[in-house]
């Protein structure tokens, strides 16, 4: 039945799927391919294929060290990853060059993803956090093609909603076959949605593992000079920010400077799209912008005094980070839920976050408990924290060890969840011991 309903509604809402496809830019490319016109054909057929699918920038960022370990094991295997949006090609094809292959999700149509299926033939389908789409996991399914959840969370917000489809729920979850879950939260949300208890297991956050080749490094890539900041300036970066956030943070940059002229404010929106409004915004402050884009082709002037540097290019935050003297992370002040948090402490950064975490929960408690993160709930409390990191270098020092503490201390998920997925998908034969015992030692 509730297949039956769901299928009506996908098919009553194709005019306005194809529309809104059409309309959104970002969504034009790959739209045959999307609804079925163009399929990858016969890679299936001529080698073993395992297809992972990552929604959009920030999944893909997740399974970059795991794409690469799996490619590592089995360099005989052909990895497919999809994603939905253009952002996420873009990171495959620049983070997963030569490894993988980009291919733009199918819509949820029975009849796209059964011609999808019969093309590429996978071995197994690997899907980042909660991505649960109904027909493609059923007809994986139908097939003996097993599917894995890897990173898996439910928000808040998700998991409300959810509970009010719980018996279609039940159905869609019994379509998988492992699901590898962040935090003992997930684990007991998907269970409560009717997944069988005996496949969901915690092993972890895999973005802890993704600072091991960035932040073990001594220096990030980028300069300050780069950015047109000088050795006595103190840089305070805030990425990943929303609208009404940004003006909480230059209302707090305005008090912070009274006091300390030498600070920089480096924002970078979480959507660049955005950055002509940003400027807007930073000018009607009264603040001088540089934007990142117009400093890529020459060395800046320098320049001195109160300034706002507006990162508007994609794929240098994580480096950026390591040039802070504190850093910020959005989605936190605004009902967002939060970005990743672990990008700062990478570089032994301290990371300030305001009240709204229910995306990274667990890895916010992780690292207020151990002193290397500070919650703030409004300006004040945020120019406060600056201020105090201003007037004491040794406790911004001593916070951020703290934070990379937390990270070197969490890290393997990566190891771990490709032990999993390769007794489940069945790259080789399964090494002695028993699948149970392996699961339990990573709950």
């Amino acid at each position: 039945m509730w297949y039956g309903i769901y299928n009506v509604l996908l098919i009553l809402g194709f005019p306005f799927i194809l529309c809104a496809l059409l309309l959104k830019k970002r969504c034009r490319s790959g739209l045959l391919q999307r609804i079925g016109w163009v399929v990858p054909q016969g890679w299936g057929f001529q080698e073993k294929v395992l297809w992972i699918h990552a929604v959009s920038l920030g999944e893909v960022s997740a399974i970059v060290p795991f794409v690469m370990t799996l490619h590592q094991r089995h360099p005989a295997i052909r990895i497919i990853v999809s994603t939905i949006t253009e952002t996420g090609r873009e990171a495959v094809r620049q983070r997963l060059a030569g490894i993988a292959t980009h291919c733009f999700l199918p819509l949820d149509y029975p009849w796209i993803v059964n011609r999808f299926i019969t093309s590429l033939n996978p071995i197994g389908f690997v899907v980042v956090e909660t991505e649960l789409w109904p027909n493609l996991l059923r007809a994986l399914s139908r097939r003996a093609i097993p599917s894995v959840i890897i990173n898996g969370r439910l928000s808040s917000r998700s998991f409300s909603r959810y509970q009010w489809i719980r018996p279609f729920m039940r159905q869609i979850l019994s379509t998988v076959s492992l699901g590898l879950l962040q935090s003992g939260r997930d684990e007991r949300r998907f269970v409560e949605l009717g997944a069988s208890p005996d496949r969901m297991h915690r092993t972890g956050n895999m973005k802890f593992d993704l600072t091991m080749n960035g932040g073990s490094v001594s220096h990030p890539s980028l300069e300050r000079s780069a950015f047109g900041v000088s050795e006595d300036e103190r840089l305070i970066v805030a990425g990943s920010t929303h609208p009404s956030e940004e003006e909480i943070l230059l209302n707090s940059y305005r008090d912070l400077i009274g006091s300390f002229p030498n600070v920089v404010l480096m924002l970078a929106p979480r959507h660049i799209e955005r950055s002509d409004v940003l400027v807007r915004t930073i000018k009607a402050f009264g603040f001088p912008v540089l934007r990142r884009s117009l400093l890529l082709d020459e060395i800046p002037q320098e320049v001195t005094g109160p300034r706002i540097i507006l990162l508007d290019t994609r794929g240098e935050l994580a480096q950026v980070y390591g040039l802070a003297f504190m850093a910020f992370v959005g989605g936190t002040l605004v009902p967002v839920g939060g970005h990743n948090l672990l990008e700062p402490p990478a570089w032994g950064k301290p990371v300030c976050f305001g009240p709204y975490t229910d995306h990274c929960q667990e890895v916010a408690e992780l690292l207020i408990e151990s002193g290397g993160g500070i919650r703030v709930r409004n300006r004040q409390e945020l120019t406060e924290t600056f201020m105090k990191g201003m007037q004491n270098q040794d406790w911004v020092a001593h916070i951020g060890l703290s934070a990379r503490k937390v990270i070197d201390d969490n890290q393997g998920v990566v190891e771990r969840n490709v032990d999993l997925v390769e007794r489940v998908v069945g790259f080789r034969e399964p090494r002695p011991g028993s699948l149970e015992r392996e699961r339990s030692a990573y709950s």
